[in-house]
Parts: C-alpha cells; sequence; structure tokens
C-alpha cells in the first residue's frame, strides 16, 4: 500500500515520466511529501505513539497548572501512595518545553533514531478554539523539517476536573466536548489547511488519517446519526477538494464506540462494525489497554488479558485493526487526596514482549500498512511513556529498536 509517497516500478517509466511528476508535485503539493529525503527507504513498519501534548504553557489551563510549565506540575508534586510506589517519575532530560522547536527537536531526533517513525498528537477543541495546540504548532512543526510523520487524534472528550488535582471529579465538566455542525466546519478547514497539507501528515493511500476519540460524543453534539454521517461527507469532500484522493478515518475501538445507532429510519445495525461502517471508517486501533482492562496490579496479567483480544478484534470487523501496546499504568500524580490501582512490574523485557507479538500479529494477519500504535510517547501523568527517566532510561526505547531494528 502506498503511504505519502509515489511509487514508479523500474527506470524506464522513470525517465519518461519525469517531467510529468515535477508538474504534478508543483500542482499539487498536499499529496506528496515533497519534504522528505526520496533516497531514504520508508519504514517497513510504522510505530506511531499517542503523543499528549500537555507540557508547555497554555493560557487556558493557567488556572489549573499556575506555574506555566503545564502538566510538569504535577509531575514533579506526585508523591508515592503506598510502600514501594515509584513516584515521583523523574524525565532523565529534564522538564523540556515542547512548544521549544529546540526541545522537541530532541525528541524527534530520538524517536527516529529508535524506531518511533509517527507521533499520533491529541488534538482538542473546546468552546470555539483548539487547546494544547503550541506543542504541534509552535514545537513540532518548526523542529520537524519533513522527518518525521505525525496525524490527529481528535481528543473530543469533556474537558473535566479530571485535569484538577485538587479537585479530581470526572463528571464535572469544565469544557464540553460536543461540537455543533457550525463548528465542526471550522474544525475541518482548520485540521485540512493547517495539518493535512503539511507534508509530514501520515496519509495511507494518500489519503490523510484523522482519528477520532469517542464517536458518541460527536454524535451527541451533531444531533444524530444522520446529522453525523452527513458531516463526516461534508468533511470527505472537503478533503478531495483540498487536492487528496479521500479521507482515511480511524477510530478509537473502547466502550465509547457505540454498537447501535438510533434515529435513522430503516436502522439495522447492532454492532460496532456495522456503526463504523454507516459512518465510513476505514480502520481502528485502541489509545491504550486501560480501556480494555481494568489497570491494577501485575503488568503481564493486564498485558496478556489485553492482547489477547486482538484477534477478536481483527476478525469481529471489516476495516483494519491495529494493535496497541501499552507500556504502564499509573494515574496517581493527577489524584492529591486518594490512591487509583495502578499497574506494577512493568520492566522494557516485558514491554519487548508485546510488541514482538504485535508484530507477529501484524504479519501473521498480513495487516496493511503494517501500523503498530504505542501509548504513548509522554503519558507522564498515566505512567506510560517511551521518553526516557531516570530508572530505565533509554530501555523502553531499546526495546523498539531490538525488535523493528532499526539502523542509526
Amino acid at each position: 500500500m502506498i503511504i505519502n509517497t509515489y511509487l514508479y516500478t523500474n527506470e524506464f517509466q522513470k525517465n519518461i515520466f519525469t517531467a510529468l511528476f515535477c508538474m504534478v508535485v508543483f500542482l499539487f503539493p498536499a499529496c506528496t511529501n515533497s519534504s522528505k529525503n526520496k533516497n531514504v527507504q520508508e519504514p517497513e513498519y510504522t510505530i506511531a505513539a499517542f503523543y499528549w501534548p500537555a507540557y508547555h504553557y497554555e493560557p487556558r489551563a493557567e488556572f489549573l497548572f499556575p506555574e506555566k510549565q503545564g502538566e510538569w506540575e504535577i509531575i514533579y508534586n506526585a508523591v508515592p501512595k503506598e510502600e514501594g510506589h515509584q513516584q515521583p517519575k523523574i524525565p532523565l532530560w529534564g522538564y523540556l518545553d515542547e512548544a521549544d522547536p529546540e526541545d522537541m527537536n530532541k525528541k524527534i531526533e530520538t524517536a527516529i533514531s529508535y524506531g518511533v517513525n509517527t507521533f499520533i498528537f491529541d488534538w482538542y477543541w473546546f468552546e470555539g478554539e483548539p487547546f494544547l495546540e503550541s506543542c504541534i504548532n509552535d514545537g513540532f512543526l518548526k523542529a520537524n523539517n519533513g522527518r518525521m510523520d505525525f496525524y490527529l487524534m481528535w481528543a473530543n472528550h469533556d474537558a473535566t476536573t479530571y485535569w484538577d488535582v485538587d479537585n479530581p471529579k470526572i463528571d464535572s465538566v469544565m469544557w464540553d466536548g460536543e461540537v455543533d455542525r457550525e463548528q465542526f466546519n471550522i474544525i475541518v478547514d482548520r485540521v485540512i489547511n493547517q495539518y493535512f497539507k503539511d507534508p509530514s501528515y501520515y496519509k495511507i493511500n494518500n489519503e490523510p488519517v484523522f482519528c477520532i476519540y469517542e464517536l458518541n460524543t460527536l454524535i451527541n453534539g451533531l444531533g444524530g446519526a444522520e446529522q453525523t454521517k452527513e458531516a463526516l461527507d461534508y468533511f470527505k469532500r472537503k478533503t478531495v477538494e483540498a487536492g487528496f484522493p479521500g479521507l482515511h478515518l480511524q477510530s478509537i475501538l473502547w466502550e465509547a464506540l457505540p454498537n447501535t445507532i438510533e434515529g435513522v429510519p430503516g436502522d439495522t445495525i447492532k454492532s460496532q462494525n456495522e456503526v463504523l461502517d454507516y459512518f465510513g471508517f476505514k480502520s481502528l486501533t485502541n489509545y491504550c489497554w486501560a480501556h480494555l482492562q481494568n489497570p491494577d496490579g501485575d503488568y503481564e496479567i493486564w498485558g496478556d488479558a489485553s492482547t489477547d483480544m486482538w484477534e477478536k478484534f481483527h476478525n469481529d470487523f471489516t476495516m483494519t485493526y491495529f494493535p496497541n501496546v501499552t507500556i504502564s499504568w499509573d494515574a496517581n500524580p493527577r489524584f492529591n487526596f486518594f490512591k487509583a490501582g495502578y499497574i506494577n512490574n512493568s520492566t522494557p523485557q516485558k514491554f519487548e514482549k508485546y510488541l514482538i507479538k504485535a508484530k507477529e500479529h501484524i504479519d501473521n494477519n498480513n495487516i496493511e500498512p503494517k501500523i503498530i500504535t504505542i501509548n504513548a510517547w509522554n503519558e507522564w501523568s498515566e505512567g506510560s511513556y517511551l521518553e526516557p527517566d531516570t530508572i530505565w532510561e533509554y530501555r523502553y526505547l531499546d526495546a523498539v529498536k531490538n525488535v523493528f531494528r532499526t539502523m542509526d
């Protein structure tokens, strides 16, 4: 399957079509990754790590993080909740500002050298404007220079006081994740013009990939299933008008994905697969294992139970399922006044075992493109990160390199 490039099969074709190819690139820059070095072989596997963009100053979040360090503030203030609880987690690189291109450059260089070739940025829109976007706009896009792919996961959940360590009630909503059609159209224009047209935006068959976290929330905000299908069809049309052959919609598979729809005349939909097919989704993955199994206790018990679900996902859905590997889980930095369950005994060696299992799942099922998602590059506040800390240093990244044989 072609991803972000045009392939020509022999030297004769190259010579005949060189002039035409250059003209196409000039006329349709959105459809090709022109900034990448064409002499560099595309990786066989796409190792896509979710990126949580909360480690920079966001004016709208200053009431949560008054020291203007973003969520780093709850990381360096975390305390162990019981004997043997490994908190705080201390980043080996210090508390970098991801909206600074120099700091982001360190992340990009490291990711690429260890085989993480794609970031999936959590992307937010609340009350008519973006949230936490400076990480992408001021950090990643200014530092990247075409070296690394990226795409967006619209994290369209409510913003709750789960982010407030002094009042961590997930049922207390600060900003609503729902959007109406007017806001949806604004989002479509912004995403296409600001991100899809970047040469490094990740594509499958030259179609930009756009992931949606909570389909239920989208449906509720737009007023129902038919209105949502109409809105997503509009998104596809606008993407084609921008010069792409189509839009690759990806869903996050978890309990927030509905298994039926309401309000559609003659509806016979009775499964999550039929729901996704109705709306035109082309693939799905998980955000983390915490959505599949209760994150409490031994890492291997948790990991075995989660990864044993992959075959069912593969068989239950007609669209492509890409497996997810999660590093660990400990959200206790977000809670000042109680202890939440957390995962223990995670090690780089055990993580590597699940990367091998994911690779085998991809290969045995002939899945194309060969995408594996990882939670996460930097979910420090939930204890799941590839970035080096002072205990394991680069050994989780070494696990990625060991499995996928990345060359420096």
